[in-house]
C-alpha cells in the first residue's frame, strides 16, 4: 500500500463535515503512489475566488485539484467547497457523506492524472471512481438521479 502523508484544514462554517480520518481513509483507497497531499475544506467565498482565480469561472465549484509534482512521488492540493457539496448532496439525493466520499477520490484521481475532458477519459474516471466507492461501501454516484422529489 502506498505511503501517506495528509494534511487537513477545515476553512469553512458548515456542519457535517467529514472526519480527517475518513478523508484519510478515502485518499488511500484512491491511491497508486507515494502522496502528499494537503486538503482544505473551504467555505463558498473562498471556493468561488480559487476557482474565478485558476480556472475562470466565478462561481464556487465542489472540488479544484492542484497537482503539484509527480516526482518523486504525488504531491498536491485539494480543495473541496462543503455549501456546494452539501446543496449537490441534498439535490441529487446522496448521502452527504457519500458524495463528500465521491468528490475527496475524484479529485485524488486528479492528482493522478486523470481527468474527465472527453468522452472516453470521462468513462473511464467514473468507471474507477465507482470501483473505490463501491469497495468503500458506497454506492455507485453516477446511477443516483438529480431529482431529490
Amino acid at each position: 500500500m502506498p505511503n501517506l502523508n495528509l494534511s487537513v484544514q477545515y476553512a469553512s462554517t458548515q456542519h457535517s463535515l467529514p472526519t480527517r480520518a475518513q478523508l484519510r481513509k478515502w485518499v488511500k483507497a484512491a491511491l497508486r503512489v507515494d502522496t502528499e497531499v494537503t486538503i482544505r475544506i473551504v467555505d463558498a467565498e473562498e471556493g468561488q475566488i480559487l476557482n474565478s482565480a485558476y480556472r475562470g469561472k466565478d462561481y464556487p465549484t465542489n472540488v479544484l485539484t492542484f497537482p503539484l509534482t509527480e516526482v518523486p512521488y504525488l504531491m498536491g492540493d485539494i480543495v473541496i467547497c462543503a455549501p456546494v457539496v452539501t446543496a449537490e448532496a441534498h439535490a441529487q439525493n446522496k448521502p452527504l457523506e457519500a458524495h463528500y466520499a465521491h468528490l475527496t477520490v475524484h479529485g485524488v484521481l486528479h492528482l493522478h492524472g486523470y481527468d474527465h475532458l472527453t468522452e472516453h477519459q470521462a468513462a473511464l474516471m467514473e468507471s474507477i471512481e465507482v470501483t473505490i466507492l463501491q469497495k468503500l461501501g458506497y454506492a455507485n454516484p453516477y446511477l443516483i438521479t438529480e431529482d431529490a422529489n
